[in-house]
């Protein structure tokens, strides 16, 4: 039935356009063990039971509260869960650590404050840091005693990051690099005590600094007056003639931007742990007001109109999680693959989320688009109370939409999506070729339709086998014809990243409830059944128009008529009732007046 090869060991990098994966051994949020749901639950608490009562306090950035609730995290293991144990961390898997970034999530801008500290504030010295310079940071920012942050952005380079024009120059005793310059846009600057900064030494060499808040010629500026994350303290900050160590330099010289995209892999997977997070708890608060407003004597939850709204920012998260898990269990196994292999600890993690790069940039477009999602619709479920600062969703709204700004812009991650999976193949690490090929020779030959007694998701199994081949198809053409061109042409590798996105969570969300109807039965896992199906007949539609739209932007005559039939055959699906599968996947969820899948 399938082209692609059916495998048991764990898929490589951007693997999963070629290759299926053995539904038994992908991780799902229904694998969490006991150790890992009370962390989760005791995350939760935290934001509960210290950061929602003082939103308010918060957004007015009140001196000091911000530093006190990462102080407390700080108290409760929070901050320094996934840090090796010898530099003061709890030395937590990435599974786990994966966990606590989605049960912060819910915190507005302390979640923010909170991703930068453990993530790009930490994360540069306890990764690319000498022994001494962890030694003497990672275990004060495990327990909070310092604060970091990350300086990379620059007015005139932010997605071109390696255009920052801010100097290092050696001192004329060789004992300081002399930085001049400015950064912008940088979490928690108003109260870090330490932070990662990037310049070039002699003009050209970019390279990572460790830069202390007291350091002579280093000054802040105001807080900027933001749309969203208003707690969140985001100031520019200045260097001029700052005078900062040699012992300082983190990494080698001219290997900064290792350190800048190797630490934005990881981060962009845990955003969309944070944003996933945030979702949920978007979602719980909508359908609490959906089941209390009444209208036309009844609440508006027993509306269609409304069920369908609730259902589907149901169906995009519960997908959205599949990816999630399956993504951070990929890089876990691989971390551990390289720590057996006698790497580091900080180079296995590293080597691991490069591995899985493309994954990673998938989930930061994915996640961010979907928190955006559930918050819009759960403002036009409030109505004209959603618009008021009285209701939590309008805070919600503002702040969910920096996610698809932050960690690299989604334009710039779908772009990162096929362009890295491109290199992955010229490099020999993957084979696009040769399945690129046989999906060219089925077009010239006539359509297997299958057998319908083939088990419970056959047909769901071909449709994905499918979209990779529209993927293939659409891909290699493109890149047969336009050649070095394709590079610029962006719409169409936007139209083939959406393609590529919508197939791995697609997938992902398939391979989870086959994995779970083994293990519970087809009565118990029903509605996950809606769920699944309802996303793959959209998708379908979604996958179709994105590819067509690619074909029709490099393609003509024959060839483009060739491909268009191909592409009609692969995203080809049977009727399916998704308003009856929406109705039932919401009134479950209406009953238990929270997100409960």
């Amino acid at each position: 039935m399938q082209t692609a090869v059916n495998n048991t060991t764990a898929l490589k990098g951007a693997e999963f356009l070629v290759k299926n994966s053995d539904p038994k051994e992908v991780f799902i949020p229904e694998d969490f063990s006991e150790e890992q749901l009370m962390i989760k639950e005791m995350a939760e608490q935290f934001v509960t039971k210290e950061v929602t009562p003082v939103l308010d306090r918060i957004d007015k950035l009140e001196e000091g509260l911000m530093p006190s609730l990462l102080d407390k995290a700080g108290e409760q293991g929070l901050l320094g869960a996934s840090f090796p144990e010898e530099y003061g961390g709890l030395g937590k898997d990435f599974i786990t650590a994966t966990l606590i970034n989605e049960a912060l999530g819910s915190g507005h801008s302390f979640s923010v404050a909170m991703a930068a500290h453990t993530g790009i504030g930490s994360l540069p010295i306890l990764y690319f840091g000498t022994e001494e310079q962890k030694q003497k940071y990672i275990p004060k920012l495990a327990s909070g005693e310092m604060k970091g942050a990350y300086a990379l952005t620059e007015p005139d380079s932010g997605s071109d990051a390696l255009s920052a024009k801010t100097t290092a120059k050696l001192s004329a005793d060789g004992k300081h690099y002399i930085i001049n310059g400015q950064k912008c846009w940088i979490t928690n600057s108003g109260f870090a005590d330490v932070f990662t900064v990037f310049a070039k030494i002699d003009g050209d060499k970019f390279t990572g600094f460790i830069v202390d808040k007291d350091t002579p010629g280093f000054t802040l500026g105001a807080e900027e007056h933001k749309m969203g994350i208003k707690g969140s303290s985001t100031r520019q900050i200045y260097f001029q003639d700052a005078q900062v160590p040699v012992e300082n330099v983190l990494g080698e010289i001219g290997k900064g931007h290792l350190i800048a995209f190797n630490i934005l892999n990881i981060g962009r997977l845990k955003l969309c742990a944070a944003a996933l997070g945030g979702a949920k708890k978007a979602f719980d608060t909508t359908v609490q007001y959906a089941n209390t407003r009444v209208q036309f004597k009844q609440p508006i939850a027993n509306f269609g109109a409304i069920k369908h709204k609730i259902a589907e920012m149901a169906i995009r998260m519960w997908v959205c999680e599949s990816a999630l898990y399956r993504t951070a269990q990929l890089i876990d196994n691989k971390e551990q693959e390289l720590v057996a292999a006698g790497k580091a600890f900080n180079e296995a993690l590293l080597g691991a989320a490069e591995e899985y790069a493309v994954e990673c940039a998938i989930l930061k477009v994915n996640g961010s688009e979907v928190l955006d999602f559930v918050v819009d619709e759960g403002v036009q479920i409030h109505g004209g109370n959603g618009f008021s600062d009285e209701y939590v969703i309008s805070k919600a709204y503002r702040d969910s939409r920096i996610n698809r700004i932050f960690e690299g812009t989604n334009e710039i991650n779908r772009l990162l999506t096929l362009d890295m999976t491109l290199k992955r193949a010229m490099k020999g690490k993957i084979d696009l070729m040769n399945p690129a090929m046989n999906v060219m020779k089925e077009l010239m030959s006539i359509p297997d339709f299958g057998s319908d007694d083939e088990g419970a998701f056959a047909k769901e199994l071909k449709y994905i086998d499918n979209f990779k081949k529209a993927i293939l198809m659409t891909a290699g053409a493109a890149a047969q014809k336009l050649m070095m061109q394709l590079e610029s042409e962006q719409e169409i590798l936007m139209d083939i990243a959406d393609m590529a996105i919508e197939t791995f969570v697609a997938e992902s969300a398939l391979l989870r409830v086959i994995k779970l109807q083994a293990a519970k039965g087809e009565a118990a896992t029903a509605l996950h059944a809606d769920i699944v199906r309802t996303y793959i007949t959209d998708a379908a539609d979604r996958i179709n128009k994105s590819g067509k739209d690619a074909i029709n932007g490099f393609a003509e005559g024959d060839e483009q008529r060739m491909m268009l039939l191909g592409l009609k055959r692969f995203t080809k699906v049977e009727p399916f009732n998704t308003k009856d599968a929406r109705r039932r996947v919401a009134d479950k969820l209406i009953a238990d007046n929270k997100y409960s899948f």
